[in-house]
């Protein structure tokens, strides 16, 4: 609120004119690279889009806005997405249980990540596992 508060400001009392830059295609490569690398480096925990756009060196609402335009997806989508695939390479060592998968991935618990499993993949995680 106090940067978009600040911008209006700018832009309507200011006496010199100033022009804030637009990405009409989303985040740079680099920064899209950055942001897809510190996503994936840190699936297992409680990450948040704070700490993300922080890595970037944005606002959260407008490092939201640019990867959503970058990869028409939402970064929150973007990692359920990560986490799931992360999560069937683990569901093939049949050694460790649904529960340390799921936590190991980042979800909260069990019945989150199989919530997500089946909308991702069309089945439930035990399923995935007698493929």
């Amino acid at each position: 609120m106090a940067t978009a508060l600040a911008a209006h400001l700018l832009r309507h009392y200011s006496t010199r004119k100033h022009h804030f830059r637009e990405y009409e295609d989303g985040l740079s490569r680099q920064k899209l690279k950055q942001a897809t690398e510190y996503i994936q480096a840190h699936l297992g925990e409680n990450l948040s889009l704070s700490e993300v756009a922080n890595e970037l060196g944005m606002s959260q609402y407008y490092f939201c806005r640019l990867f959503k335009q970058s990869t028409g997806v939402s970064p929150h989508q973007y990692l359920i997405r990560q986490r799931v695939e992360q999560a069937k390479h683990l569901l093939k060592n049949p050694e460790r249980s649904i529960t340390w998968i799921a936590l190991e991935c980042g979800f909260a618990n069990q019945s989150h990540f199989a919530k997500c499993f089946r909308q991702h993949t069309g089945m439930n995680p035990n399923q995935f596992r007698k493929l």
